[in-house]
């Protein structure tokens, strides 16, 4: 549903409408690739697309009361890092990191938006997960993912790689826990993505 093809024609035939020239910034993320750039725009330098530290325009957000990001031996550059992120000995560059991300060791993360979790899983939880095959919550260690979206809550195994060696542009596989649009890699949020996997 769009504004112009929902709300304005109503709101027309009411006589309800009214005109403001806007010249700020403003992005139409009515695709993945829009979404993508105007995510990524953020990191742009020397001056990004949009700045959240204009002080004319401040930007407030919902208190999550969530600690700082926790970067141990970590290599960010041009990057995003949101709250309460846990990020060990990995590379992340130009890229936007979500609230509660956990990276591990001897990832790299590139050119991608990755939009955290909804939660925090408790050590138990993770050997719950680890003696049934399955992984926890985050980016497993070793694995490499450029130019893709990780959805919230996905789970990315171990020595995985999402970087669309193939330059796929378009492809459904949801049953999988992805898809790619545009050449964009996709993982849906609650998906796993198995150790060891290539896409």
């Amino acid at each position: 549903m769009t504004l112009e093809v929902r709300l304005f024609p109503v709101q027309q035939a009411s006589n309800e409408v009214q005109a403001y020239l806007y010249d700020g910034y403003w992005e139409d993320i009515g695709t993945i690739e829009a979404f993508y750039n105007a995510n990524l725009g953020i990191t742009k330098k020397p001056i990004p697309d949009f700045s959240f530290y204009d002080r004319s325009a401040p930007i407030y957000t919902q208190p999550r009361y969530l600690p700082p990001s926790k970067m141990l031996d970590a290599d960010v550059t041009d990057s995003v890092i949101g709250e309460g992120c846990v990020i060990k000995n990995c590379k992340i560059h130009h890229s936007v990191v979500g609230l509660r991300s956990c990276i591990s060791e001897g990832a790299i993360i590139e050119d991608s938006l990755l939009m955290g979790a909804d939660y925090y899983e408790t050590d138990a939880d993770k050997r719950f997960l680890s003696a049934k095959g399955s992984v926890p919550i985050g980016i497993g260690k070793n694995s490499h993912i450029k130019r893709a979206i990780i959805d919230k809550n996905a789970r990315i195994g171990e020595n995985v790689k999402i970087i669309n060696g193939d330059s796929v542009q378009e492809a459904a596989r949801e049953t999988d826990g992805y898809f790619i649009k545009s050449g964009i890699v996709t993982v849906i949020k609650d998906a796993l993505i198995p150790s060891g996997t290539v896409i």
